[in-house]
């Protein structure tokens, strides 16, 4: 019974409070009213008011009417799914578009075109350099983009050595590291195949520094160790073809210089004799090949233990070369022989103007046939001879050949096993000779005698700028004679420079100009 009457209790308590509700919330509206229009009116005074002295701080229900996001209640609360989103960092429509074209560039990649310069620019510069060949190599042309590939794949870039184009740099640079990795007869075409389409404008120099031979099954034998180190020391392992540049140079119809070094880098304790093998079948293929591709100017076969026979199979197919003005051979074995093969080669009127033949095997009687090649040519402009057994027959007869020639400019005979008699001659070509600029006589024994006669001849010439005679016992006193002399023509050369007066400047007539006719009287 005690439970049931506090029931009824509360239940008329809040019927109470339903019917007072309404009552007191109207009553509440003049009481607000009368709030409002008091701190309306207290408003020059910073919303209070004095009772006595203490100030009375503004109602809050007056503060919130003013300024309803003062009162955090009445605040709208926006939350987010991402506790990091912010109307600040929305990107704009035209960053969210650029977005999408550099994320879907692989399959979508011919709308570059389409876009604007500015547009163009900025997704060239974010696109991955990883993208496939195929769809960059005739696209791009942006050299940022081919500069950002290239420093991504190699940490030395000198752009400066492929004509400043970074393009240009990047294809011939990737041809030239597949050609290097190519292994004959395990390798596959595939990749080159797919690349020299691609490559084939923009490739004009290969320098390829090194060509693997085909790869050789190891004899079985409890013994096969000791095999292979005989075999190799001895020399007498079967020879092995390389890479073959036939086909290849057939699909660069630009391509001016070729650059080729038969052997291994960094074979290390793998070292054997057949890696640097430059065989029969290597040179015959390769002199065809040069001798088909006549946009060649400039080739060089350096380090690859070329000799007689061989450079005597590649000079019988270059004989009628176009367009060769540049021969390196240096750093082989080549001896007499050869070297009447090349002085056939000036003779045949050709176009060489540069010949390297440093560190071979020539001696006297291949430098005479040079010699009586250069009394014939007009052409050739740089000789570099220098680390040969040329003697005092062989640098006589070259010199003697100075003094008939009219185009060479630049000739090096530096560590010949030259002498006096060579140092004797040489002082009258210094006297007659006017073309000569440029002359290496270094480590050669041409003694006090040889020095004081080339400075008596220097002292007639006006041409040479340049000479070197280091390490050649010549005297302190004739060097100096001599550098004063090459002194005093440099600084005629630089003043005559100066002075030369500037080409006649055509004059240009006016398009009318027969129009205006004098009239006769």
């Amino acid at each position: 019974m005690a439970d049931q009457t506090e029931q009824g209790s509360t239940i008329e308590d809040d019927n109470k409070s339903t019917k007072s509700g309404p009552k007191s919330q109207a009553g509440s509206k003049p009481a607000s009213r009368v709030g409002s229009g008091q701190s309306g009116k207290s408003g020059k005074s910073g919303g209070s008011k004095k009772v006595g002295d203490a100030p009375v701080p503004p109602s809050p229900t007056a503060s919130a009417k003013d300024n309803p996001a003062a009162d955090w209640r009445t605040m709208r609360r926006i939350i987010a799914e991402d506790p990091e989103y912010s109307l600040a960092t929305v990107p704009r429509l035209i960053e969210i578009c650029i977005t999408h074209i550099v994320s879907n560039f692989e399959n979508n990649s011919t709308i570059l075109n389409d876009l604007l310069p500015k547009h163009k620019s900025i997704v060239l510069e974010k696109i991955s350099t990883d993208l496939p060949l195929k769809i960059t190599a005739n696209l791009v042309e942006d050299e940022g983009y081919w500069k950002r590939c290239c420093k991504s794949r190699w940490q030395i870039c000198d752009v400066a050595a492929y004509g400043n184009n970074w393009k240009q740099m990047y294809f011939e640079r990737n041809l030239q590291q597949i050609i290097e990795h190519f292994v004959p007869e395990s390798t596959d075409m595939t990749e080159i195949n797919e690349t020299l389409p691609l490559s084939a404008n923009y490739v004009k120099k290969l320098d390829v520094k090194q060509l693997l031979p085909p790869v050789r099954e190891a004899p079985k034998g409890p013994d096969f160790d000791d095999a292979s180190d005989a075999g190799s020391e001895a020399g007498d392992e079967p020879e092995c073809d390389h890479f073959n540049f036939g086909p290849i140079l057939k699909q660069l119809p630009n391509i001016e210089e070729l650059h080729l070094t038969y052997g291994v880098k960094d074979c290390g304790m793998n070292f054997e004799w057949n890696l640097f093998n430059f065989t029969a079948r290597d040179c015959l293929l390769l002199a065809q090949c040069v001798a088909a591709t006549k946009g060649l100017k400039v080739f060089r076969l350096h380090r690859s233990k070329v000799d007689d026979d061989k450079v005597r199979v590649l000079i019988s197919h270059i004989l009628d070369h176009p367009g060769l003005t540049e021969l390196d051979l240096s750093h082989n074995v080549i001896s007499d022989r050869g070297a009447r093969a090349i002085g056939k080669f000036l003779n045949n009127h050709s176009q060489l103007v540069k010949l390297n033949l440093c560190d071979n095997d020539v001696r006297h009687s291949g430098a005479q046939a040079i010699a009586h090649a250069l009394t014939k040519n007009t052409t050739l402009t740089d000789l570099n001879i220098r680390l040969n057994r040329l003697g005092d027959e062989g640098g006589q007869a070259l010199c003697k050949a100075l003094l008939k020639n009219t185009t060479l400019c630049n000739i090096n005979m530096a560590s010949s096993d030259l002498g006096e008699p060579t140092a004797a001659i040489f002082s009258q070509v210094v006297m007659q000779n006017t073309t000569l600029k440029s002359v290496d006589l270094s480590s050669n024994r041409l003694g006090a005698e040889g020095g004081k006669q080339i400075q008596e001849g220097m002292e007639d010439n006006t041409t040479i700028t340049h000479m070197d005679l280091r390490l050649t016992d010549s005297g302190q006193e004739a060097e100096y004679c001599i550098n004063q002399i090459l002194h005093r023509n440099q600084e005629r050369e630089r003043e005559s420079k100066i002075c030369e007066p500037p080409p006649p400047s055509k004059k240009i007539l006016p398009q009318a100009a027969h129009r205006f006719k004098p009239t006769k009287a």
